[in-house]
């Protein structure tokens, strides 16, 4: 009999009715007794998550936020072993992304026991700390320095958990405020080395964001590239350009055939650069504050992000597109 693990986070989730729908839904599919495995703070994913590969499941069940998901899908990079999404958190990046229903949990955890393994591609990212020392971390959506980084840094975590994507409201204002630009010499691909003056910077899998955003309208999550960003609006009336076109004119119109044809093709201009590729290098000249799907890491001097394409089994309903 088929084994899932569980891995959940325990601020997220009802267990009691995450418990009755996994053991109802295994039962239904034949599958064993599943494993349930707690994350903390000390461990957010990844070590429990090694240690369901190490008993051998054959499916991870990822219960929590943004920060559980990524979390194990560093632990499963380079095995067979594929993730299911259960949507818990504020954000549920990755779950938007492949289009998951958000508030369905005995609908999601079926799919889970149900569904079918879609291939999806996964960032990797070497960060060079400003201590010199390096940590290697995985995204499955996005990767930024800039106003993304530090409203995340800004936001206060007991506020976000109560008022959920509110509480960004406050730390967009602030990081507004900050005049501090990315000054960074990069290199993409086996392009020539380059220097640029920036305000914010995202290494992208996939493109959308809560609030009906979609920062990235090109981007694929399995087409074995990430999406480059660099957003440099100049003032207030640059931020306003930039608003509109990512909530409307992304973010509204080109969701459609008809509005992706009067649309045409992704523009770059001076308020926001789009680029493609499969390894991004860069050094910046002083430590700035990085993010990975949502999630504060600190901060980076420098840092190695590339794509593995394919990397990451991730379970959905066998109805997906």
């Amino acid at each position: 009999m088929k084994t899932a693990a569980v891995i959940y986070n325990p601020i997220k989730v009802d267990l009691d009715a995450l418990r009755d729908a996994v053991n109802s839904s295994a039962r239904d599919g034949g599958w064993g007794e599943s494993i349930w495995l707690e994350t903390s703070i000390e461990d957010v994913g990844q070590g429990v998550t090694k240690q369901a590969i190490d008993l051998g499941v054959d499916l991870v069940i990822a219960a929590g936020g943004d920060g559980t998901v990524r979390a194990v899908a560093e632990a499963l990079r380079g095995t067979s072993v594929a993730v299911a999404v259960l949507p818990s958190g504020t954000g549920n990046l990755l779950a938007r992304n492949l289009k998951l229903t958000l508030d369905d949990l005995p609908g999601s955890v079926e799919a889970a026991f149900t569904g079918v393994d879609r291939a999806i591609d996964l960032g990797v990212i070497d960060i060079e700390r400003p201590d010199k020392t390096r940590d290697l971390h995985v995204f499955v959506v996005m990767a930024g320095m800039g106003i993304d980084a530090k409203m995340i840094a800004n936001t206060d975590d007991d506020l976000k958990a109560k008022a959920g994507i509110a509480a960004y409201v406050g730390a967009i204002s602030k990081s507004l405020r900050d005049p501090n630009e990315l000054h960074l010499r990069f290199k993409l691909d086996d392009e020539p080395p380059k220097r640029s003056t920036v305000h914010t910077v995202i290494i992208g899998n996939c493109g959308s964001l809560p609030g009906n955003i979609l920062l990235m309208p090109d981007a694929v999550i399995n087409d074995g590239l990430f999406d480059l960003l660099f957003m440099r609006p100049g003032g207030v009336l640059g931020w306003i350009r930039v608003w509109a076109k990512v909530a409307w004119l992304n973010g509204i119109v080109r969701r459609t055939k008809a509005g992706k044809a009067l649309t045409g093709e992704q523009k770059n201009d001076k308020d926001l650069h789009y680029q493609t590729g499969r390894r991004f290098i860069a050094r910046l000249s002083r430590p700035e504050e990085i993010e990975l799907d949502g999630d504060g890491f600190g901060k980076a001097s420098a840092f190695n992000a590339w794509i593995e394409p394919g990397a990451l089994k991730v379970r959905v309903p066998a109805d997906t597109d």
